[in-house]
């Protein structure tokens, strides 16, 4: 792994600060001033920080929250916002996987295995997201048109699955499973189709569901879960 990655996961700092001190020639490797990009087994080499050496990488860390409306998905907000990073442990190098926008809900993962999240969030993965959204309009007739595809202004969105249920009149619950992971898409799909969204709700990233976490909870995810996703 890379030297930057070593120390962010053996907790000495996040990897920006670790290429500082890096660039600064505080790292060394095997007693050779180590440089940014380099790559190291941290079970082997010798890696000291100031001259004190490093422990061995922690475990990576997996958690899932029930993301909130009105909590914005960053680090910080100039505006003050709350973001979600206020409601999950603090870890070096913890990182969320996708986004939710600021008024969708649900499951969002976190993890400090930068390798994993890019992987799953990458298009070429297809990792399934499913949603049920709350929306007024026409559903009976957007399902049926939705089977046949969406011209969106970045490409058609055609649904893995989709089905609904009408909870009141001009009200449907639809259930929306998509793979290509495009920005805003189920808002933007469900207003290309007449349907306005009144509620969104992610209940499924991958193989890991919401369930009944509660939102604004955090849990860690099972061992189960874990090695799902890394069959994903």
């Amino acid at each position: 792994m890379r030297i930057q990655r070593a120390l962010a996961r053996a907790g000495v700092l996040s990897r920006r600060k670790a290429e500082e001190l890096v660039a600064n020639g505080r790292v060394t490797v095997n007693g050779t001033p180590a440089r940014i990009g380099q790559s190291v087994d941290p079970d082997r080499d010798v890696i000291l920080v100031d001259g004190a050496r490093i422990g061995a990488p922690a475990p990576f860390e997996w958690y899932l929250l029930h993301k909130p409306a009105g909590v914005i998905t960053s680090r910080g907000d100039p505006e003050g916002r709350r973001t979600v990073f206020d409601l999950v442990p603090q870890r070096p190098g913890l990182t969320y996987v996708g986004r939710l926008d600021y008024m969708t809900e649900g499951a969002l993962l976190f993890t400090t295995d930068g390798t994993a999240a890019h992987r799953l969030t990458h298009p070429s993965r297809r990792v399934e997201r499913t949603y049920v959204a709350s929306v007024t309009g026409d559903g009976e007739a957007a399902i049926e048109q939705a089977k046949y595809g969406v011209e969106l202004e970045d490409g058609v969105v055609r649904p893995k699955r989709i089905r609904g249920t009408k909870i009141g009149r001009g009200r449907w619950e639809l259930t929306i499973t998509i793979a290509e992971g495009k920005n805003r898409e189920i808002r933007r799909l469900c207003e290309a189709l007449a349907l306005q969204v009144d509620r969104l709700v992610r209940v499924k990233f991958g193989p890991v569901e919401l369930g009944d976490l509660p939102p604004g909870k955090v849990r860690s995810l099972t061992r189960a879960e874990v090695q799902a996703l890394e069959k994903v």
